[in-house]
């Protein structure tokens, strides 16, 4: 990771920052159109202050500097998911300079049962149930189908957007009797996920960010992740070494409003896939966290389709 002096954070902070615009993305060789927020490079302090109510024993502060990216307006939805399931619903058409072939993409396999427990698919509601490698390989056929380099948000990405410019600990203050406003959660949610965008959005448009369903972000878990010192992380992110555990971020429908704290951080689990029939255990599916879903950033860089690869070569360990 590389450091700026503190004194550079500083002046970010004192600068002020606002989300720079939308752009509406179709998803070549369908009607699926998705949106995409800019938001602005910035510094901010990452992680919930020691008085925080419902501050876990891994969570601490730390700064961060980040560049600017696009991130997903709202989370992925089955409608966005399905034309990457299912090869019947994607074709070859795409504007990207390099041609797309469909059957040379890995795609989840059928699962065996209804892995969201009759909850709503068609229609707006987030895709859940997947793996996060899963979720990384739906990036990797949004960018080859696009040319455009998708993935997901690193934990410090995903907090950032989550704050939206605020300090508290939720996007909207430090009042918890407002989350019914936001967010689909255990006191409001009648125990399932809702169709995105149905609550208030943050300061930069972004909805969901709060509850719903919880967020894959790209990072592997480090329970000491936060460290305190004189220096500013740039764009940290630390890459898996293995399967298990991935950091989950936002709190879901199940959660109490302690779980929805911007700083909040879980811990992927093996048990979320102990039910899956396939032997050995699927890439694909966790069919006991139908509350875990994911949405996606965009660089605003370019990369290659070679760099492209490399990228989820390290990022995936299936």
């Amino acid at each position: 990771m590389r450091i700026l002096p503190l004194i550079l954070l500083q002046l970010l902070l004192s600068a002020g920052i606002m989300a720079q615009g939308t752009e509406t993305v179709r998803i070549p060789g369908s009607n699926i159109t998705f949106n995409m927020a800019l938001l602005p490079g910035g510094a901010y302090q990452m992680g919930s202050a020691a008085n925080e109510p419902g501050r876990d024993d891994d969570e601490g502060r730390n700064r961060v500097q980040l560049d600017s990216f696009w991130m997903g307006v709202c989370e992925v939805t089955w409608d966005e998911f399905d034309r990457f399931q299912y090869a019947k619903f994607d074709t070859d058409s795409t504007t990207a300079a390099e041609p797309f072939r469909a059957d040379a993409v890995a795609r989840p396999t059928p699962p065996y049962f209804d892995f969201v427990y009759g909850r709503g698919r068609a229609g707006g509601y987030p895709a859940a149930s997947m793996t996060q490698q899963a979720a990384l390989r739906y990036c990797q056929w949004l960018s080859d189908k696009t040319g455009d380099f998708y993935r997901l948000p690193t934990e410090a990405e995903w907090e950032y957007a989550c704050r939206a410019g605020a300090s508290t600990t939720y996007s909207w203050g430090d009042d918890p009797k407002q989350a019914g406003e936001y967010a689909w959660f255990y006191d409001n949610s009648a125990g399932s996920y809702q169709k995105v965008a149905t609550k208030k959005p943050n300061a930069w448009g972004l909805y969901d960010m709060h509850g719903n369903v919880a967020e894959w972000t790209l990072d592997f878990y480090v329970a000491d992740y936060f460290k305190e010192g004189d220096t500013v992380l740039v764009n940290p992110v630390v890459f898996p070494t293995k399967k298990h555990s991935r950091t989950v971020r936002g709190g879901s429908f199940e959660d109490y409003t302690e779980e929805l704290r911007c700083a909040d951080r879980r811990k992927s689990e093996i048990k979320w896939q102990a039910r899956d029939p396939q032997i050995p255990k699927s890439k694909w599916w966790n069919p006991d966290s139908p509350f875990v879903g994911f949405r996606i950033v965009r660089e605003t860089g370019t990369k290659t389709k070679a760099e492209r690869d490399a990228f989820f070569e390290k990022a995936i360990k299936d």
